[in-house]
């Protein structure tokens, strides 16, 4: 089920029960079409997620970590000026539509009383979120901006007259005309009609509440009752989320099936956060990350063509030999050359004096001919050195780069910072532009997840190079246990206990695994040491380092393990 409008009725009536009589106390942005207003009621804070997002629109409060940028935009500054310390009237749904209207009292400077209303429209790709002054009906500002030439009928800018959307002639389901239309519904059209009928009668039913309403209708009892029951599923939600395959969907009630792959939640804001935490999350760095990803993969590519051509070439230095012997041949017969020969045959005293043909040229002397082949040989004998060299060090970054790509395929949105830093400091991408200064622009790297062991025990986990170095580098004890996922890239974990239990050992390898490219394999090795018998080369790339005296464990990646573990912290270290 999408966020339609029964889903908004439901999610509503949530919000206003929950944040009745909140102040907004902080507002943020950290995505681009998302706004986060922390709101205090009840004496607790509630971060309130409002999204814009073409695909993800929703509105919800939310205990997912964000990480805001360092330079606000207009809108968050609009909304800071306008909104923080105002006074929450009601949160109000016009008509079942897939509106909810932020109703909000502030004051002016002048200390006058100023109603304003924080608008969000769930409506897929024109989804918005708008701040209106409600005694003016004018349009404050919007997070997108929607002019004349988009929207003759609509325009949503700065001060603008606001207008609602269009209303579609449907009927409102909580409203008596609804009973009319279910009863004529069920009266006179055959079942496998109701679902569409329905969806096109009343407003904000979706295909999948249609189908729940129409699975209500079918129930004992008369089409009005059924309809007070779908409604009231409504008005005291039972979130769920239903798993089939790989398809997973919400709902604000269960559906009249005994399902075993029903998740049940406590409140619809939990329910989302679940649904959405991991999706939204690589979309976000599929999006976010585009231009880091687009980097890796060039330089991949460019790095294994490399390979493949120096490989190539060594193979072709697998003959040296053969020149050499051919120098050498025709240094020992040098008294059978003549100019002007082609060829010569002779016995070759390295093969049982067999017989070799040797190729010459017939303008070049006989001391000149065994030169050639002697330099020939010379030539790729201090290839093979080259070449070799070569080898490693394209191996070597083709091995950094898999490391940076394992990463940003781990990464949330809050981490991309990081790894954007480190292809800027390696070369990959320009640093950032200078400031009116002349400084750069000082960013700060995000922090290492923390978890906690079952026996209690903080184990920490670098998410990518930089994090990587400083953990293992710097933060950490020589006592330390060490651990990381042998030979796959992965990220540096260190159990703060010099003798950890075997319990401990297995979580933290646990988390090693997961956060590693070996993610989805089974039987996963890992190694564990000392952080003091940890080396870090000279001049070696962010994240590589080399250890001895190692032991290793043998886990399976859980994420449920991962997840209490995680649970367990209370957040990043």
């Amino acid at each position: 089920m999408a966020f339609d409008g029964m889903f908004t009725h439901a999610m509503t009536r949530e919000l206003n029960t929950l944040l009745q009589g909140s102040r907004v106390m902080k507002i943020s942005q950290p995505f681009p079409n998302e706004i986060i207003l922390t709101m205090r009621a009840h004496r607790t804070n509630y971060p309130v997620l409002l999204s814009a997002h073409p695909n993800y629109a929703r509105v919800q409060v939310t205990t997912i970590p964000y990480t805001n940028p360092p330079v606000p935009t207009n809108f968050t500054m609009v909304l800071r000026k306008y909104l923080e310390n105002a006074h929450l009237v009601a949160i109000e749904q016009p008509e079942n539509d897939r509106i909810m209207n932020f109703k909000l009292l502030t004051r002016t400077e002048l200390g006058d009383q100023l109603p304003l209303v924080l608008s969000v429209e769930i409506m897929g790709r024109y989804s918005n979120i708008i701040l209106i002054n409600q005694e003016e009906n004018r349009i404050i500002d919007a997070i997108k901006h929607v002019g004349m030439d988009q929207d003759r009928y609509r325009t949503i800018l700065p001060n603008a007259e606001y207008r609602v959307p269009p209303k579609q002639d449907k009927v409102n389901p909580f409203a008596l005309a609804a009973v009319d239309i279910v009863e004529n519904t069920v009266q006179t059209l055959p079942q496998s009609d109701w679902r569409p009928h329905l969806q096109r009668e009343l407003q904000g039913l979706n295909s999948a509440s249609a189908q729940l309403l129409t699975c209500y209708l079918q129930q004992n009892g008369t089409a009005a009752m059924n309809l007070n029951r779908f409604l009231a599923a409504a008005d005291h939600p039972t979130p769920v989320i239903t798993s089939t395959g790989k398809r997973m969907e919400f709902s604000f009630t269960s559906p009249l099936t005994d399902d075993p792959t029903i998740s049940q939640f406590d409140t619809l804001s939990a329910m989302l956060d679940q649904f959405y935490q991991e999706k939204a999350t690589r979309d976000r760095v599929n999006q976010q990350g585009a231009r880091l990803i687009h980097v890796v993969k060039q330089n991949l590519k460019k790095n294994k063509t490399k390979l493949k051509k120096l490989e190539k070439e060594l193979a072709a230095t697998d003959n040296a030999d053969e020149f050499r012997v051919k120098g050498e041949l025709l240094t020992t017969y040098m008294g059978q050359l003549h100019p002007g020969m082609k060829r010569i045959t002779v016995p070759n005293f390295y093969d049982n004096n067999r017989d070799i043909t040797i190729t010459l040229s017939p303008e070049l002397g006989p001391s000149q001919n065994a030169q050639k082949y002697f330099k020939r040989y010379n030539k790729l004998k201090n290839g093979v050195k080259y070449i070799s060299h070569q080898i490693e060090l394209t191996t070597t970054e083709i091995n950094y780069l898999d490391s940076i790509a394992t990463q940003i395929e781990l990464a949330t949105p809050s981490e991309l910072p990081d790894i954007k830093i480190e292809l800027q400091q390696q070369g990959y991408l320009r640093p950032e532009k200078r400031l009116k200064s002349g400084k750069r622009r000082r960013q700060k790297l995000s922090r290492p997840d923390r978890y906690v062991a079952s026996d209690g025990t903080p184990i920490t986990v670098g998410k990518n190079n930089l994090q990587n170095d400083q953990l293992t580098l710097k933060t950490a004890r020589k006592s330390d246990i060490w651990l990381h996922a042998k030979n796959v890239p992965g990220s540096h974990v260190i159990v703060s206990d010099a003798d950890p239990s075997e319990t401990t050992l297995t979580e933290a390898a646990q988390l090693a695994a997961y956060f590693s490219k070996a993610r989805n394999s089974a039987n996963v090795p890992v190694d564990y040491v000392a952080v003091r018998r940890i080396r870090k080369p000279n001049g070696a790339k962010p994240g590589f380092v080399i250890y001895d005296g190692q032991h290793t464990l043998f886990v399976t990646p859980d994420k449920a393990v991962v997840e209490r573990l995680k649970n367990s912290s209370g957040g990043q270290a």
